[in-house]
């Protein structure tokens, strides 16, 4: 059984999309990372040593498989559930790219975001994710041949990419992008997506 350690308004919901877009069972655990005592649970503990969300804990296998981080735990879901069709095989010429966009989130968008939520003034040239408006050119080059990152084929860098353009567009960062806003849609109008966010809002409810 696949269990996701939750937290409402955390990074979270995008492995509770991630989770519903497979064909796997799955259950949801909350866990209130602004309580110690909820950290301290030594499941959690197991999974998250620096007690953040989201976090996981898979027993489906020969061994119970614990681990942390959206990037990590997308790898892993596509990679040990390969029906879901979420990643290409390791042979697959577009597997390069692929890799390249899972780990975009947490390499890139997400410092750019905080560079432009504390007004940082970084050097694109010397700086790891360059800046925020090079994260964003990057971003509208890398949706051209549409409509997915990897073209024709939705897979799980959609999943992180296109909830980091969701949480950009809520905080109001988002640029006036046609190709990002485009793709924001398209992210929103998956089922799995929406049944994601609605069972986020119940979650938290």
């Amino acid at each position: 059984m696949i269990t996701l350690f939750w937290c409402p308004q955390t990074r979270a919901s995008r492995i509770l999309w991630l989770l519903e877009e497979m064909d796997q069972p799955f259950e949801v655990r909350m866990i209130d990372i602004r309580k110690p005592e909820a950290r301290a649970a030594p499941d959690f503990v197991a999974a998250s040593p620096m007690g953040k969300v989201p976090a996981l804990m898979d027993s489906g296998g020969q061994g119970v498989v614990r681990l942390a981080d959206s990037a990590a735990i997308a790898l892993y879901l596509a990679d040990r559930y390969p029906s879901a069709g979420l990643a290409p095989p390791v042979e697959d010429p577009s597997r390069g790219d692929y890799l390249y966009w899972m780990t975009f989130t947490p390499g890139v968008i997400e410092p750019a975001m905080m560079e432009r939520f504390n007004n940082w003034e970084v050097s694109r040239a010397t700086s790891g994710w360059g800046n925020f408006d090079a994260m964003i050119e990057v971003l509208e080059r890398g949706l051209e041949r549409g409509p997915w990152l990897l073209g024709e084929r939705f897979s799980a860098a959609d999943v992180l990419v296109g909830s980091s353009v969701y949480f950009m567009k809520a905080f109001g960062v988002l640029p006036d992008s046609a190709a990002l806003q485009a793709y924001c849609e398209r992210c929103l109008a998956r089922p799995a997506y929406q049944i994601a966010l609605g069972r986020d809002a119940e979650l938290e409810a």
